[in-house]
């Protein structure tokens, strides 16, 4: 059987002020190629919350979604159920929340290497908010979050080979050029404002969706 080359993501804002939800979640729907797609939820970043969830549920399966499943992983994690709704769902989503909190429980549970031979093989995969930082190549932690001195750089899974903000407007994108700082000359980040998305192929190109995106290139001194 001919291996499938990973497919394009979707990385929408989404935030409090999210504007353009049905374009955003027919562009992720559409990832899949399926009338009727099955989701796979991971919910790590927002430690599984319920409510959050039949949220997106709602909205995906009012967009034309089939089965929107919560892969349990934070809570009564279940290596077997969830490695089979990861294997046999058309798509996978990653819900907002905390970056940090959300790779934390992926690499505790050794996941993302599955995830990563799931998109390897072709598997779709969107995330809104913090999920879609963590499809992105880097983030930040602070080990004290009010000192600034002990932020660091964080791996993220990496799969859309770019560096992102979300939502970030109202404070001018502050983090964004916070974590330019740790990269080269050059280095470009990109802002997705609130109504906004990218859709982003393996190679790295980049079309944005909704709102455009504020693209920030790292100068030297």
């Amino acid at each position: 059987m001919t291996k499938l080359k990973p497919a394009p993501i979707v990385l929408i804002a989404g935030g409090p002020q999210a504007r353009n939800n049905e374009m955003m979640i027919a562009a992720m729907l559409k990832l899949s190629g399926e009338p009727k797609p099955a989701i796979a939820y991971i919910g790590t970043a927002s430690e599984d919350d319920r409510s959050f969830f039949n949220m997106f549920k709602q909205m995906f399966i009012a967009a034309g979604a089939g089965n929107v499943t919560l892969v349990p992983i934070v809570r009564n994690f279940n290596k077997e159920k969830a490695e089979k709704f990861l294997n046999d769902c058309d798509l996978i989503f990653l819900s907002g929340g905390e970056v940090a909190a959300g790779m934390d429980y992926l690499q505790e549970h050794n996941l993302i290497p599955l995830l990563t031979d799931l998109y390897n093989s072709g598997k779709p995969f969107c995330g809104v908010s913090a999920g879609a930082i963590m499809l992105c190549k880097n983030w930040m932690l602070w080990r004290d979050e009010n000192d600034d001195d002990t932020v660091e750089l964080l791996d993220c899974i990496g799969f859309a080979p770019l560096l992102c903000d979300v939502h970030a407007e109202e404070d001018d994108w502050e983090e964004m050029k916070r974590l330019l700082s740790f990269f080269p000359e050059g280095t470009i980040g990109y802002g997705i404002p609130a109504g906004g998305a990218l859709h982003v192929t393996p190679n790295g190109k980049i079309t944005p969706i909704g709102s455009a995106p504020v693209q920030f290139i790292k100068k030297g001194h």
